[in-house]
């Protein structure tokens, strides 16, 4: 049987407020472009490119802001535990549990883009154990399945003609 997480999501204000306590309790700075990065992020439904990003925010801030700037602040949000890139789709995602450590396993869907993030210290835990015995040092596993989300599935079943 799997151990998996189970965590209670924070939404909107308190994860922002969340996200910045981290933050801060890590040494940096809760700027204002960084909250309003961050809350780009936030206001995403699916993996979001550093690009979509800084058009968002250029449209929020009505200034244009480079994509660089925002891979930085990325960058560190991912070193936080604010974000985690899906790198399959060059994507960021919000951590909804910014205060809670460990390995994740994204589900992509291939139809919609929808990315689902489960948390099995099992699983994760073997493939860490495996890097080891290999004599490897794993720094930050990631562990992607691409296919497609139970909607997809549906909306393809209802399109495909049954047989006669």
């Amino acid at each position: 049987m799997a151990h998996v997480h189970h965590h209670h999501e924070l939404q909107r204000d308190d994860l922002a407020t969340a996200a910045q306590a981290t933050l801060e309790k890590s040494g940096e700075q809760w700027t204002t472009m960084r909250a309003s990065v961050y809350a780009s992020l936030a206001g995403f439904a699916k993996p979001a490119s550093a690009y979509d990003i800084a058009d968002a925010v250029s449209k929020t801030e009505g200034r244009r802001v480079a994509a660089n700037s925002v891979y930085r602040i990325l960058d560190l949000f991912v070193g936080a535990n604010l974000a985690h890139r899906v790198e399959s789709a060059n994507a960021y995602i919000v951590n909804a549990h910014p205060d809670c450590l460990h390995d994740c396993i994204f589900l992509v869907c291939d139809g919609c883009g929808q990315t689902t993030h489960l948390d099995d210290d099992r699983v994760t835990g073997d493939v860490r154990a495996a890097a080891r015995a290999a004599g490897f040092a794993p720094v930050r596993p990631v562990i992607e399945v691409r296919g497609q989300c139970a909607d997809c599935r549906r909306t393809l079943s209802d399109t495909v003609p049954a047989a006669a």
